[in-house]
């Protein structure tokens, strides 16, 4: 059972619930595919293979933190305030009244727009201001919120 359900209050429901994007796994995949590459397409040349496999071990050291991020992370709206968790050892939650909440920003890239992600900054009365990154589907997730 998730973080967001262990913790609703009676009467409170999910209004939208997401994820990170998959564009997390982007450069560690890069990496992955390139290091394949060089081993394969350097079969003359220890160093080009050499090369390929380092390519290789760095991309699957990368993507382990993005797999335990896409899998704990956890971004809701109920009908009575906004529940974020990050983290998996490391816990950091947020828990905002919709009351209390300003303002919610979104800063999109270009790849953002393309690929729908980007970054969502809940901001609380006291000026507290959280981003949280590479969120999937962010323009819905502000929209949740506001409406």
């Amino acid at each position: 059972m998730s973080y967001v359900e262990n913790n609703l209050m009676k009467g409170e429901e999910v209004v939208h619930s997401t994820k990170q994007h998959w564009i997390i796994f982007f450069w560690p995949m890069v990496l992955v595919v390139l290091g394949v590459f060089f081993v394969v397409a350097g079969e003359s040349s220890d160093g080009i293979r050499g090369f390929g496999a380092i390519l290789f071990l760095v991309g699957l050291v990368m993507i382990i933190p993005a797999i335990v991020s896409y899998m704990t992370n956890e971004f809701a709206v109920t009908n009575k305030r906004v529940i974020i968790k990050v983290g998996l050892i490391k816990r950091i939650t947020l828990e905002m009244n919709l009351e209390k909440i300003e303002s919610i920003g979104v800063d999109q890239s270009i790849p953002g727009r393309i690929f729908n992600y980007g970054t969502i900054i809940v901001t609380g009365t006291g000026a507290t201001k959280e981003p949280f990154k590479a969120i999937a589907e962010p323009m819905e997730f502000r929209k949740a919120v506001q409406s």
